[in-house]
């Protein structure tokens, strides 16, 4: 494959890199490499600063301090279209008056190559992107959302760009079809060894697409990893949060132990060793729905709680629970053959063992 061939090397990096607009402070002092080849996805909450670091990325914003860098070589001034990237928009901008053919051969043209390569590469180009060869004539106007976006890439590709960017292209797809493009864009990625720089608000599209993560947060890089080191090893409560349901109890560090007991629920608790928290007087403890296990009887766990059966949720080959715990809501996610079958109002018993769960500080 394509991408296996590529040099675990950076072919942009970020020092220092922020950026004002007058006082406000869009992104702060940050520090990115992003290696040849990957699949790198930023997320964050609107107003993270994801969009504006994509647009520095692009060149379509000057950096107020630090330095952008393309293979070694410094781009902070240099404009989109004396860079090798190219970007894909949530808009799409395709040419509403032109051919599925003629959008996608808009830069081969603008680059002076003859009409008879640009077709035999735009039909290459659709041959890659999943485009029947009877659409080169189509109006793209008549194309589906699906195949407008497929244009969009196809003409993306044309510039045969060392990067791309990609800013939300599918927030406005319908969910059917959105996990069709998303599997379409990460075999698209591993065919052609071109890195990619995404941006999504959709925790769903970075997990199954990327192989790298970074979380912004009020103009910072909050964490860059894996999706399972993002989704298994949060470094804090907001990542945790962000990147999918969680139950999230704070705790105190018990007088002269080194147990915890319960802020916002009763117990005790038993943490994994945590050089996070080995000072802390409080933290969160942080556990997936899937890790929480009702107790039968004599079923026993390093941690458990007791509660009632609030309200149950089908979800295909899962079942969720909400568990209320005092005033606090836990959710329990089970697999079909563990239904418990249970009515609202039933109490049971819920446990976990401390090397399923996550100490933070904040």
């Amino acid at each position: 494959m394509p991408t296996t061939d590529k040099p675990n090397l950076p072919i942009l990096q970020l020092v220092g890199v922020r950026k004002t607009f007058g006082d406000f402070v869009a992104v702060e002092t940050l520090d990115l490499d992003v290696m040849e080849g990957e699949f790198l996805t930023i997320v964050g909450p609107s107003g993270s600063g994801k969009t504006t670091l994509l647009r520095m990325l692009a060149g379509m914003e000057a950096p107020s301090a630090g330095d952008i860098s393309l293979r070694g070589v410094r781009i902070n001034e240099m404009p989109p279209e004396k860079r090798p990237t190219c970007m894909v928009f949530q808009s799409l901008a395709l040419f509403p008056h032109k051919s599925v053919g003629e959008n996608i051969e808009f830069p081969l043209k603008m680059r002076g190559v003859p009409a008879k390569a640009r077709k035999a590469r735009a039909l290459e180009l659709m041959g890659v992107v999943r485009l029947p060869e009877s659409y080169y004539a189509k109006n793209v106007m008549k194309c589906s959302g699906g195949e407008r976006q497929r244009v969009a890439l196809a003409r993306a590709l044309a510039y045969d760009p060392d990067v791309l960017f990609f800013d939300e292209p599918l927030s406005a797809i319908d969910y059917k079809l959105k996990k069709v493009l998303e599997k379409e864009l990460k075999d698209l990625h591993r065919e052609t060894g071109k890195t990619f720089v995404y941006i999504t608000h959709s925790l769903e599209e970075a997990m199954v697409m990327s192989d790298r993560i970074g979380v912004m947060r009020s103009g910072r890089l909050v964490q860059v990893g894996t999706p399972e080191e993002i989704y298994a090893k949060p470094v804090d409560r907001f990542v945790s949060e962000f990147m999918g349901e969680v139950n999230v109890i704070a705790v105190e560090r018990a007088a002269g132990v080194e147990d915890w007991t319960g802020v916002d629920v009763p117990g005790r608790f038993t943490l994994a060793p945590c050089q996070e928290i080995a000072d802390a007087a409080t933290a969160y403890v942080v556990v997936r729905p899937e890790y929480l296990r009702v107790l039968g009887e004599g079923a026993g766990a390093d941690n458990a709680l007791e509660g009632v059966i609030y309200n149950e949720y089908a979800l295909g080959s899962r079942i969720q629970y909400q568990v209320r715990v005092g005033e606090k809501v836990m959710l329990v996610e089970l697999s079909r053959a563990q239904a418990l079958h249970a009515a609202p109002g039933q109490r049971v018993r819920l446990g976990w063992d401390a090397r399923d769960a996550i100490a933070v500080r904040n």
